[in-house]
């Protein structure tokens, strides 16, 4: 943009009456640099205007309000209740809680599947003040200790097993007894976490895992308080908003989890205006399979609904894509949830004729969220399970989590091609990677930056990394910075073209592995696929493809390495074609993140060695 046309749209973007329409607030363009060459500029949304609350003071409120409709709806445990009934038992648990020395601001481990049990002690933990910390029900005996020690954690709340997808159950009791010096004492005592004073145990085994001779373990039945409904409401406690309610580790894509700080304020906002985005009302029912041990379960899913009095429906304690595909059916769900995997495992499940396709008539939106989502399977999603007002979600862990989000009126391309628009109260800007002071003009990649009420307040005691990915401008401001690389549009639309670390440089030239993804997921003998880049000595790095191919495939065009190449050779420049591709079985299940993200860089060191191998036997 010359300086002659730059001169008219900056008067225009400098007066607040003209610079601002309205979508679902009002989306405002600040100048933040004027120079010869370019207008750069932030954008947000300013409107509606912030709920300044506690979690349980809102919750109150939405009782209030909607205490007769059903609140959680648990399939696995033919389990529900309403939001007074939630209301009752989190407070009876609450109650409990306190009585085995639970305070505010101590932080309580919770590692439990998608579950009543999840559901009650969420808000029991949010209304005494103390710290959600989600523990992953994967964790080993080492994670779920280093998690406990670096939090100095008071209590935990424990399964007796974990239910992990696609695995028998696998006990917990080892990794309890690894914790505790000797589970038979009445009194429990751990040299590895000094600051674990109770773990108290759900018995979700059905007899498989007998607890009755470790007297240190607290069983859930007896902490909840026999306190009467109406007799179970608490003390006023002196909450702040500003207070941290969740402390989530992060999903370690690249790098060790870090804990990051959630409040009160951001978490009940950013689930608010989720449930905005989505149209829900008290009378939509959300399939939520992702986990409550991650924001997707957490914000997107369980306070989404809370703050729209609608209900919550959880299949399984983890995900099965059967499970999921039923519960629609039989609740009659009016939007699902997942990441593009998770959808992709149902979406077979019917083409193969294992889940009939009925029953999908009821489901109108939803939210995809964890990668993007390609045009064939969007697509599919709308024929198939009538998901026609799908919305896609953009976050991280750090910013409670969600940054941008599509709405349910969004134009397909813009819900196939972009995260949507930014989120009420949220500004966003790109940055130059290798100088984050420099703010790049609109339309061009750089590193995505999100201000706002929604950044955690820290990392847990890494005031280090904190200072790492927390960085204040040269007015004060703090920005997260993502580590994605994005473009902002001119109308605001926030485009994700990967991880700056995740690109691929061959002789210098930058190539997106997503761009090479959605190429070849339209192959029809393909059911998933990734891509990374592995060394190379004349380019530096070339392309190298991992290729899940579908169960079923045409003996006629069989699926090749060649096959692949000529795939792409025919859709996208040469030097996007892999020169490495990885045909791996059917079964295979990509290494993946908590919330579905795969876990590139195992797959990187994968190539890598399988290379070696094959340079060494050459």
């Amino acid at each position: 943009m010359n300086l002659a046309s730059t001169a008219p749209v900056a008067a225009r973007f400098a007066d607040p009456e003209l610079c601002s329409w309205t979508t679902r607030g009002t989306l405002v363009l600040r100048v933040e640099r004027l120079d010869r060459m370019r207008l750069t500029f932030t954008l947000f949304y300013p409107k509606p205007p912030l709920l300044e609350s506690t979690i349980g003071d809102h919750f109150a409120q939405i009782v209030s309000a909607y205490g007769d409709r059903t609140a959680v709806i648990c399939k696995h445990q033919n389990d529900r209740v309403t939001y007074a009934g939630l209301d009752a038992k989190s407070n009876a648990l609450a109650r409990g809680l306190e009585s085995v020395g639970v305070r505010t601001g101590d932080r309580v481990g919770v590692m439990l599947g998608n579950s009543m049990e999840f559901s009650i002690a969420t808000y029991a933990l949010f209304k005494l003040g103390a710290i959600l910390v989600p523990i992953n029900p994967s964790f080993n005996a080492t994670q779920v200790v280093s998690a406990l020690t670096h939090l100095e954690a008071t209590h935990m709340i424990v399964s007796t097993e974990s239910n992990l997808p696609r695995k028998e159950p696998r006990s917990n009791i080892p990794i309890l007894q690894h914790l505790v010096q000797d589970l038979h004492k009445s009194k429990l005592e751990s040299a590895l976490v000094p600051s674990l004073k109770h773990i108290i145990i759900v018995d979700n085994s059905s007899g498989r895992v007998d607890i009755s001779e470790y007297r240190s373990l607290t069983k859930f039945s007896s902490v909840t308080s026999a306190a009467k409904a109406d007799e179970a409401a608490l003390p006023y406690r002196d909450l702040s908003p500003h207070d941290v309610v969740n402390i989530q580790f992060t999903s370690g894509t690249t790098a060790m989890p870090k804990a990051a700080c959630l409040t009160h304020r951001s978490v009940l906002n950013n689930g608010s205006q989720i449930g905005d985005r989505m149209r829900l009302t008290p009378e939509d029912i959300v399939c939520c399979p992702p986990p409550l041990f991650h924001c997707f379960g957490s914000v997107l899913g369980y306070m989404a609904t809370a703050t729209h009095g609608s209900a919550v429906v959880f299949p399984t304690e983890s995900f099965n894509a059967r499970a999921a595909l039923t519960a629609v059916q039989e609740e009659r769900c009016t939007a699902l949830y997942g990441v593009p995997t998770m959808f992709i495992e149902e979406l077979t499940l019917i083409d193969d004729g294992e889940v009939p396709n009925e029953g999908f008539g009821h489901l109108r939106t939803g939210i995809a969220a964890g990668s993007s989502v390609p045009a064939a399977l969007m697509q599919r999603l709308h024929k198939v399970l009538n998901l026609t007002e799908l919305t896609i979600c953009y976050g991280m862990t750090e910013t409670s989590p969600v940054s941008a989000m599509t709405t349910t009126d969004d134009p397909i391309d813009k819900r196939i091609n972009t995260v949507g628009r930014l989120m009420p109260h949220v500004e966003a800007k790109i940055v130059n990677p290798a100088d984050r002071s420099q703010i790049l003009p609109v339309g061009v990649p750089g590193e995505l930056a999100v201000s706002g009420y929604l950044l955690m307040k820290e990392y847990w005691g890494d005031p280090q990394r904190t200072a790492e990915s927390m960085i204040a401008d040269e007015k004060g401001k703090v920005w997260m910075h993502s580590g994605d690389e994005a473009t902002i549009s001119p109308d605001g639309y926030v485009t994700i073209t990967g991880r700056i670390k995740d690109l691929i440089i061959r002789g210098g030239e930058n190539i997106h592995p997503l761009e090479i993804e959605n190429c070849i997921l339209t192959h029809a003998g393909v059911m998933d696929v990734s891509v990374v880049g592995v060394p190379d000595e004349k380019y530096g790095e070339v392309v190298a493809a991992f290729i899940i191919p579908k169960e079923h495939q045409d003996e006629a065009a069989p699926l090749t390495e060649e096959n692949i190449r000529e795939w792409v050779r025919g859709r996208l420049s040469n030097h996007l074609v892999p020169k490495y591709v990885f045909n791996l079985e059917h079964t295979t299940i990509f290494p993946k993140t908590a919330s579905g993200k795969i876990q590139k860089f195992k797959l990187k060191e994968d190539a890598i060695r399988t290379l070696k191998e094959r340079n060494s036997l050459s």
